[in-house]
């Protein structure tokens, strides 16, 4: 039995979002939704960050990293969560170790991008989770250039 299915997630063998808004009201699974459609297109054997999750908040995104652990819990998805008011050194090595998936806030992604501890080359997934409020609160130049 998957962490998926443990959850109560099925997905079918087809499962692709591809440039999808969805809107819902808080609690009918957004993040559940949009974390296994993840989960599913990860290489596991590729130890590169392949997805990239952007939040509003330190707190929404250590919320999704918790969704994603808790999904991928016997995937072996290495996750972390790239958020202000934490240590620099450590996100960089963490990063340098190697994760499949970023959740974190556009300002220290984008300065993990910037200093170029967070390579860019093998995403292949790109969230941006209320994005609206991202773009209110003045993120929009750092979302443009990531």
């Amino acid at each position: 039995m998957t962490s998926l299915s443990r959850n109560g997630v099925i997905l079918p063998s087809s499962f692709n979002m591809v440039a999808k808004e969805i809107q819902a009201q808080s609690g009918t699974g957004k993040t559940a939704t949009f974390c296994s459609g993840i989960l599913e297109q990860l290489d596991y054997e590729v130890l590169e960050c392949q997805a990239l999750v952007l939040a509003p908040t330190r707190e929404l995104a250590q919320q999704i990293e918790k969704v994603m652990r808790a999904l991928g819990d016997y995937l072996g998805v290495k996750v972390h969560a790239c958020v202000g008011g934490t240590s620099v050194r450590e996100d960089q090595r963490i990063l340098g170790a190697g994760v499949h998936v970023v959740v974190g806030t556009p300002g220290r992604v984008f300065d993990m991008l910037r200093r170029k501890s967070l390579r860019a080359d093998a995403i292949k997934m790109f969230v941006l989770d209320e994005a609206d409020e991202m773009l209110s609160r003045g993120f929009k130049d750092q979302l443009y250039v990531m």
